[in-house]
């Protein structure tokens, strides 16, 4: 059973005009019993790539309603935003299905978590570093306390992005233990646990083969891929983040 809180965030999702064919490709999977909600997860590459037609149509329609100005804006904007998008509905989906404990919840609004900032405030000196935090995964407890959580940095594309989110990474493991690096730099963390940081990729360009980008995956407590292929225990596929969460949160 979800909260009011999630039933709206379903319906928020589902009223966005470019995640309309994606879902609509998903429920039709789930009544054909072509996927289970889980497997979804593995497949949200080729939701992305094949609804791409539709959405471009939903695009200049609007244009020629006067509803949106520049399409180039409109599909970066939907890249980044339709990912996002995906792992939320197909979570809470999952979660409505009982596939995730109940006391586990997932949000792309940071301020809404118990002790955020001490959460992802790194003190550097007088400057403060936060991570790059798509989403975040996190349990309560009986008392509705933050028990545990799961950063996860979503990307389409690997190349610089995921560079800058394991170096956040290494600066919350220098600042969680005591060293001459971290009194160098005067760098300051407390936070009330200590987040597990995580990646996600749809791996558009097919990069996680790329030797230096499969490195990067090495700093990340999991890294998980939403594409159906093979690709050996570097990565998981995206469905594993249901098990993670259980053995984790």
């Amino acid at each position: 059973m979800l909260n009011q809180i999630e039933l709206k965030m379903l319906e928020d999702i589902e009223s966005k005009y470019y995640m309309q064919p994606m879902i609509t490709k998903i429920k039709s999977d789930l009544s054909n019993q072509t996927l289970t909600l889980k497997e979804v997860f593995n497949h949200l590459y080729s939701y992305l790539v094949n609804c791409k037609d539709e959405v471009e149509n939903l695009i200049q329609t609007r244009i020629q309603k006067g509803e949106i100005k520049d399409a180039s804006q409109a599909r970066k904007s939907i890249a980044g935003g339709a990912f996002s998008n995906l792992i939320i509905w197909v979570f809470l989906k999952n979660k409505e299905q009982g596939n995730i404990g109940q006391n586990i919840f997932i949000t792309s609004k940071i301020s809404s978590i118990p002790q955020w900032q001490n959460l992802f405030y790194i003190k550097v000196g007088d400057e403060t570093q936060k991570p790059d935090v798509d989403l975040v995964i996190y349990s309560l407890d009986s008392k509705n306390k933050l028990c545990r959580c799961i950063i996860l940095s979503l990307k389409t594309s690997l190349r610089e992005r995921a560079g800058q989110t394991y170096k956040w990474k290494l600066l919350m493991e220098i600042a969680n233990t005591e060293s001459s690096i971290k009194t160098k730099y005067d760098i300051s963390y407390n936070p009330p646990i200590l987040p597990l940081v995580c990646f996600a990729t749809v791996n558009f360009y097919n990069e996680i083969n790329n030797p230096q980008h499969r490195g990067m995956f090495k700093f990340f407590d999991c890294a998980f891929i939403g594409k159906n292929i093979q690709t050996g225990d570097f990565i998981k596929p995206l469905s594993y983040l249901i098990d993670y969460i259980g053995e984790n949160l």
